[in-house]
């Protein structure tokens, strides 16, 4: 089969579209035939050398697939071969088929072709699992999303609206705010020319966001926590901003806030697991009956994997970039 390669960390231009081995499914693993994957920063991260895959997974960038079964290793039950599925990997999406654990496989939601399915699964397990699952958002409350017009941040806005939460974002510039308001949006910041934490309040009457969804990590931490309402939880889920800061923790303490700081790529498989499959019961039904739905920018061929890096490097889309075989 081909894959993309990274002989050399660097640039875009590491990326390589090469000739390598077929993964073969192992106990408890399927074979996916993969249409598309999407592209997300821990690919980039990746291809800089930054953040390796964890021992046992695939060496191949992209953390999310769809496409068809082909093969079922032993022990696996319930799936077909010819089964459409999505999936959340830890690696090897970016290829013409790769190995997937039973557990982290979806059915592809009804009304979605594959392309449209592959820009799901990463987006709604991270949001999922951190502002339900562990900030524990509520009806009525309000949740500020950092990045509201990624991938992450346009899923997080409509399951918070589906849930019945208030949705405050911040974005660079009125195009991507536009976009978070056609998702649902309530309060739109632009974080290159106002200041979050005067809007969030001001937007809520003082009290603050009671759930944070942050991808900014050091850079915000501070300005976070003045931001959280009382009993406010902030859920970081990223580092663009670095990864050092310091804490005030008589202001932590006052708020009487939680911090939390959680990824995917390197949980248990039973962990893994146990967030697709709350995502299939909670999230799934919302994108089958239209309530909830993949925001893709824009598809590219697979050996186009270098040109997608550059789109995302440079935040030059709203949503999810998609690669498609």
């Amino acid at each position: 089969m081909r894959a993309i390669t990274i002989p050399e960390p660097g640039g875009p231009e590491a990326l390589v579209w090469a000739d390598v081995p077929d993964p073969q499914p192992a106990e408890g693993e399927v074979l996916v035939e993969v249409a598309a994957s999407a592209v997300n920063r821990a690919d980039l991260l990746q291809r800089q050398g930054f953040y390796d895959p964890p021992p046992g997974s695939s060496l191949y960038p992209g953390l999310e697939c769809a496409g068809r079964i082909v093969d079922i290793g032993p022990g696996v039950h319930g799936w077909a071969v010819g089964d459409e599925v999505c999936a959340l990997l830890a690696g090897g999406g970016y290829a013409e088929k790769v190995a997937v654990p039973a557990g982290q496989l979806l059915p592809v939601p009804s009304g979605l072709d594959l392309i449209s399915a592959a820009a799901l699964p990463e987006v709604t397990c991270t949001v999922w699992s951190n502002v339900f699952m562990i900030a524990h958002l509520r009806p009525g409350e309000t949740l500020l999303v950092h990045g509201g017009a990624s991938g992450i941040g346009t899923m997080a806005i409509q399951l918070a609206k589906a849930v019945g939460a208030r949705v405050a974002v911040t974005a660079g510039g009125p195009e991507k705010l536009a976009r978070c308001a056609e998702l649902g949006a309530d309060i739109l910041i632009d974080y290159r020319e106002q200041d979050f934490v005067q809007e969030i309040r001001k937007a809520t009457d003082g009290k603050g966001a009671d759930v944070i969804l942050d991808i900014i990590g050091a850079k915000y931490l501070q300005r976070n926590i003045k931001a959280l309402a009382v009993s406010g939880r902030l859920a970081i889920i990223g580092l663009q901003g670095g990864v050092k800061a310091e804490l005030n923790l008589a202001a932590l303490m006052a708020k009487r806030a939680a911090i939390t700081g959680a990824g995917l790529r390197a949980r248990p498989l039973n962990e893994k697991a146990a967030i697709v499959a709350a995502v299939r019961e909670h999230v799934w039904p919302l994108i089958s009956n239209g309530q909830v739905r993949p925001i893709v920018d824009r598809t590219l061929p697979m050996s186009e994997a270098a040109e997608a890096h550059r789109v995302v490097d440079e935040s030059a889309h709203v949503g999810k970039v998609v690669l498609t075989v």
